[in-house]
C-alpha cells in the first residue's frame, strides 16, 4: 500500500511590485514600520517561509488570500513577526545601564520611590528586560523595603515566546558580569546544548505582553518610572515618532526617565522631556 505525502509548495517566483506595495502599505498602517522599495528582496525572502506554512504556491496567491479573502484577520500577527527585526544583546549600549544604576535609581529612591516600575517597550527576545531586572535585583538587595517590577512588551509574538522562556545560547550572556551570572543565570546540565536559563527568581519579576506601539493608547496601568524604547524609533517616520514618543511620555511618571537608542533623537519634537545624558531624558 502506498501513502501519498503532501509536498510543501516551492516558491520560485518573485514578489511583484504591486503586491509589495500592498504589503508595505499594510505594514506601515499596522505597526509604523517603513518598507521602502529597497526592502523588496528582503521581504520576499522572509515571506517564503510563511508561504510554505500557509500552503500557498505563489506570492500572488498569498496576497490574494490576505487582501481579498480576509486572510489578514488570521495572518497579520505572523506577517508582522516576519518583518520585524529583533537584534538584541544583554547589556547592549552599556552606558545606559551605568546611568540607570548610578544615577537614575538613586535619584528616584531619594525622591521617595519605594515601588519601582520599569517598562521595556520593545523587548525583543528578552535580553533588555532581563538586563534591567539583574540591575534592579542587585539594587534592591542592598536596600530594605524596595520593590520592583519590569513590564516587557513587543509586537512580535515569536520573540515574546522566547523571552518568556528565558532560555538562550550561552554565548548571548557573555556580556553579563560574572557575579550576576552566578546569581541570575542557570547553566544547562546538558553541556552539549550550550544553553542557559534566566533564574526563576528573576523571571518572576518580569511580565511579558504583546503591544503595538501604533495603538492610540498604551494600557500599562499606573505610570512607570523608567521607560526603555531603544532602536525602534529608527523604523518610524517623523510623524509616527512624534506620536509614539508623546504616548510614551503619557505613561511616564513625573520626573521619570526615558532611554532611547544611541542612533535616535527626540530633537524637534514638542515633548515634556529634558536631556540629562546621551540619549537619556527626564520628564519635566
Amino acid at each position: 500500500m502506498s501513502i501519498a505525502v503532501a509536498e510543501t509548495p516551492s516558491v520560485n517566483e518573485r514578489l511583484s511590485q504591486r503586491n509589495f506595495q500592498k504589503l508595505a502599505n499594510f505594514i506601515y498602517d499596522y505597526c509604523g514600520i517603513k518598507m521602502p522599495p529597497s526592502k523588496l528582496t528582503m521581504l520576499e525572502g522572509r515571506l517564503r517561509r510563511r508561504l510554505r506554512v500557509t500552503q500557498h504556491s505563489s506570492f500572488d496567491e498569498y496576497c490574494d488570500y490576505l487582501f481579498n479573502h480576509d486572510g489578514l484577520e488570521e495572518e497579520a500577527v505572523y506577517l508582522i513577526d516576519v518583518v520585524t527585526t529583533n537584534k538584541t544583546d544583554f547589556f547592549r549600549e552599556p552606558k545606559h545601564f551605568e546611568y540607570m544604576q548610578q544615577t537614575a535609581l538613586p535619584t528616584l529612591l531619594a525622591s521617595g520611590v519605594t515601588s519601582l516600575r520599569v517598562w521595556s517597550s520593545a523587548c525583543s527576545t528578552g535580553a533588555e528586560p532581563y538586563t534591567i531586572a539583574m540591575l534592579l535585583a542587585d539594587f534592591a538587595a542592598a536596600r530594605s523595603n524596595f520593590a520592583w517590577r519590569v513590564l516587557a512588551t513587543d509586537i512580535s509574538t515569536e520573540v515574546l515566546e522566547t523571552a518568556h522562556r528565558g532560555i538562550y545560547h550561552s554565548d548571548l550572556v557573555l556580556p553579563v558580569p560574572s557575579d550576576m551570572k552566578k546569581k541570575y543565570v542557570m547553566v544547562s546540565r546538558k553541556h552539549d546544548r550550550n544553553e542557559v536559563r534566566i533564574s526563576p527568581r528573576l523571571r518572576s519579576n518580569v511580565g511579558f505582553a504583546r503591544m503595538n506601539l501604533m495603538d492610540s493608547a498604551y494600557s500599562i496601568g499606573d505610570p512607570v518610572h523608567i521607560i526603555f524604547c531603544r532602536n525602534v524609533l529608527i523604523y518610524f517616520d517623523k510623524e509616527t515618532q512624534q506620536k509614539v514618543l508623546s504616548r510614551l511620555c503619557d505613561c511616564l511618571h513625573k520626573d521619570g526617565y526615558m532611554f532611547i537608542g544611541h542612533s535616535e533623537t527626540v530633537g524637534g519634537f514638542d515633548l515634556p522631556l529634558k536631556q540629562v545624558a546621551n540619549t537619556v531624558f527626564r520628564k519635566i
